[in-house]
């Protein structure tokens, strides 16, 4: 009954849990170009197409991996956005060689993820509940910092960061979020964060934590141009760096996959996989023919599925469009940039902590009586906060290395999947136990 009220629901009440998923995302893709045009001193014209462009390109990623058909497009409830791990190695690529090798890198290691996409959808039985439940818990668990820095302002190494304004408008969110979900029914408590959002910028537009400046500078219209900065070079070594982030991205990529399925009740094969790794490289070859950037699954939005309770793709196909509009209408587009660091931290806080309490859900369909499962889990959830905390802690190991271990939720992985086959390899027990976690959730 619940699903099929999901997907019922009306063209307006879908495109306002559309809008919803866009703000959801929207900072953390208008990020990634500000980061490396900054680094790259880029000019401010330049600036604005990076920006416009890049949120036109994420709708863009959006259709391809929600349109499926028998080629591309895992078909769930996703959002996808610039792959923030891309960050370091595209401005050491950009300011040790040239742009066009930074979109070289980027068009050849899109290309790989889509050749390779086949063979990969083949280790979806390296990820049992086990192995899929301790990376959603620890993506929910290694964002919940990036909430907390939001929270306080975004600098932690500013002067005012956790000032009192910034706190206040940033628990405000929170609790309208909480009052909305507890006290709200029907569609309103469905758009949950959108109203906690709303309220959190008005509140903070009267506390002078807003400015229109963005709106005003921005132009009007904008379109996207091919190899906009210059034709691509192709140099191998940024090519295997930029190969290196895409497979984290892949990996990144499955646990969501396999939460949003967990989530909506579907069973993800590898078929679904191949079609979703292929959406995704073929998002990050146009990211480098549109001179933006590489695409991947936002994770953060999967806690605003299991929020709303909406399962339907429909409210994703309005966010795709009006992604696709505002990087077009740079005008319009730049009013969702004036949300206020504190009032998106406070947001993401709920968000984030309810994609951790998603794979502890999935955790659910584990025998912990097994201290081989309790012995994995612990030590992968341990080594991923850890690296998330200490990120520097591999620093004196070659740079590919730091990129791989650098990254706590590809760390959790590695160990999770390893261990799982060093100390627990496939027995008829462990058949039963995956069957009966289905089972119950069957039942329930």
């Amino acid at each position: 009954m619940q699903n099929k009220q999901a997907n019922s629901v009306s063209q307006p009440k879908a495109a306002a849990l559309g809008l919803q998923h866009m703000l959801a995302m929207y900072s953390g893709s208008v990020l990634v170009p500000l980061l490396i045009g900054g680094a790259l001193h880029f000019s401010a014209s330049q600036m604005t197409y990076l920006v416009s462009i890049d949120i036109f390109m994420c709708g863009l990623a959006t259709l391809l991996q929600i349109w499926t058909n028998r080629f591309v497009g895992i078909g769930l409830p996703v959002v996808l956005g610039c792959a923030v791990q891309a960050v370091e190695p595209l401005k050491m690529i950009g300011e040790r060689f040239t742009i066009g090798t930074m979109y070289g890198a980027i068009i050849a290691a899109g290309v790989f993820v889509f050749l390779i996409a086949g063979a990969f959808s083949k280790i979806k039985r390296l990820f049992p509940p086990l192995v899929t439940g301790t990376l959603i818990t620890v993506i929910g668990l290694t964002l919940i910092p990036v909430a907390f820095t939001n929270l306080g302002g975004g600098d932690a190494s500013a002067k005012n960061f956790g000032s009192p304004d910034a706190l206040a408008v940033g628990f405000l969110t929170v609790l309208v979020i909480l009052a909305v979900n507890v006290w709200g029914v029907g569609f309103i408590r469905q758009i949950a964060v959108l109203i906690g959002l709303l309220v959190g910028t008005i509140v903070a537009a009267f506390m002078g934590m807003v400015s229109l400046q963005p709106v005003a500078q921005a132009s009007w219209l904008h379109f996207p141009q091919p190899f906009y900065f210059g034709a691509p070079h192709f140099e191998w070594s940024s090519i295997v760096t930029m190969i290196l982030v895409s497979l984290v991205s892949m990996v990144e990529s499955t646990g969501v996959f396999f939460a949003l399925g967990d989530i909506t009740n579907r069973k993800i094969d590898s078929s679904d996989l191949k079609k979703g790794y292929r959406a995704e490289g073929l998002a990050v070859v146009l990211g480098g023919i549109f001179n933006t950037f590489p695409y991947t699954t936002f994770s953060q939005n999967v806690g605003l599925v299991q929020l709303s309770g909406i399962k339907t793709r429909k409210p994703i196909f309005y966010s795709a469009g009006f992604l696709i509009l505002l990087g077009l209408l740079p005008k319009v587009g730049a009013v969702a940039t004036i949300i206020p660091t504190p009032v998106l931290g406070g947001a993401m806080l709920v968000m984030f902590g309810m994609v951790a309490i998603q794979g502890i859900r999935m955790l659910r369909n584990v025998n912990f009586h097994n201290d081989k499962n309790v012995l994995i889990a612990a030590l992968s959830i341990g080594l991923g906060l850890g690296v998330s905390v200490e990120p520097t802690i591999f620093q004196a190991l070659p740079k590919t290395v730091q990129l791989l271990l650098g990254n706590g939720i590809v760390m959790a992985s590695l160990s999770a999947v390893l261990l799982n086959l060093i100390l627990r390899p496939r027995q008829p027990e462990d058949e039963l136990e995956e069957d009966d976690g289905l089972n119950e959730k069957e039942s329930e």
